[in-house]
């Protein structure tokens, strides 16, 4: 086989895409003795840059609050480029739907919890997460072309 006709799979960038953090009910939100209920908020999507090149982002929205009361939103949203060459079309959905996520992971995590602790709050670690399922449920929801969202509760 000649180099040409190689399977290719590059990182060409990883980037923040996005990043937003709300505090809405500081600074009494500093002086609650309660720990708060966090709820984390996955989503994935990629899309085609140009032949062989793809956009893949993994959007991360943490919220945190006890019953109505909001102590933070942070919102990040991780994206990288990656080239993708000479690769059989029905691999290529599963490396950018489960793969290329798997390489974000771990920028979005320490975004994530950088980005709560600078806001004074202890920081969420997020667990590891399995891309494997996430892409299923996209899978299955595409004809309504709504992004898959895996709920989850600390």
């Amino acid at each position: 086989m000649t180099d040409a006709l190689q399977p290719t799979f590059n990182i060409e960038k990883i980037y923040v895409k996005d990043l937003s953090l709300e505090v809405p009910n500081s600074p009494q939100v500093f002086l609650q003795r309660e720990a708060p209920q966090v709820d984390i908020e996955i989503k994935t999507r990629e899309q085609k840059v140009d032949e062989g090149i793809y956009e893949v982002v993994i959007t991360v929205t943490t919220t945190a609050h006890i019953a109505e009361k909001t102590f933070f939103l942070a919102e990040a949203s991780q994206a990288g480029i990656f080239q993708l060459r000479n690769i059989p079309d029905a691999e290529i959905g599963p490396i950018l739907g489960i793969g290329c996520p798997n390489i974000l992971f771990p920028y979005v995590r320490e975004t994530i919890s950088d980005l709560i602790a600078r806001a004074g709050f202890p920081p969420v670690v997020l667990a590891p997460v399995n891309f494997e399922p996430i892409y299923q449920a996209r899978l299955k929801q595409q004809e309504s072309a709504a992004p898959a969202v895996v709920p989850v509760t600390h």
